[in-house]
């Protein structure tokens, strides 16, 4: 377990064991593998980086997800985030741009047994349409604003976690699906790679 995590309080205890279990080293580079140990954010190649395990937690722990929760994922990245995923929630879909990530993530997880995960190459901000609706969708790359396709693809009381630039900067969002609409709140300021493919291009000019 990465040092430190052990401390961090979390609403579901699910999580906190996933944290014991998926080892963050099985999803680095070996020139890098020595920093999992470490709750800071390591390169994975390509222009990307997984963030660090505690920021990781508690977006999941955010996410607030039932047992059987369908959860959509944007930005694979390394597929730790993902085992985390799969470890509380019954079926996981992720989405990357980038294919070589992808693959590379895919090997990892199959090589760790998880049958309940659905990888796809594809843009994220498009979401899943074909599998949604989803009890939760987590960003784990920065937008301009909230995609409105992962905004419809929201089950009822879905809870979507995404990093949004805003005025006062990066900021994590929360948006709830509940019986009078949308409901968004700022949970704290972050720093996260920008979400790329055409959408999200269109949406920084």
């Amino acid at each position: 377990m990465v040092a430190g995590l052990a401390d961090i309080k979390l609403r579901d205890p699910r999580l906190q064991s996933a944290l014991r279990k998926v080892n963050r080293a099985a999803f680095l580079d070996e020139e890098v593998r020595e920093q999992a140990a470490y709750d800071r954010p390591v390169p994975i190649g390509y222009e990307q980086t997984t963030s660090q395990p505690s920021l990781i937690a508690f977006m999941i722990d955010a996410l607030e997800l039932p047992s059987q929760a369908r959860v959509l994922e944007i930005g694979t990245g390394s597929g730790y985030q993902t085992a985390l995923l799969a470890e509380v929630a019954a079926e996981v879909y992720s989405i990357d741009i980038v294919e070589p990530l992808l693959i590379k993530a895919q090997h990892v997880l199959q090589s760790l047994g998880y049958q309940n995960i659905q990888l796809c190459k594809g843009d994220g901000y498009l979401g899943w349409p074909e599998a949604a609706p989803f009890d939760g969708i987590v960003m784990s790359a920065g937008a301009a604003r909230l995609p409105a396709p992962l905004l419809e693809q929201l089950a009822p009381n879905g809870r979507l976690i995404a990093p949004v630039k805003t005025e006062a900067g990066m900021v994590l969002q929360r948006v709830r699906r509940t019986q009078d609409g949308l409901m968004t709140e700022d949970l704290l300021p972050v720093a996260f790679v920008p979400l790329t493919g055409p959408l999200a291009d269109r949406d920084r000019q």
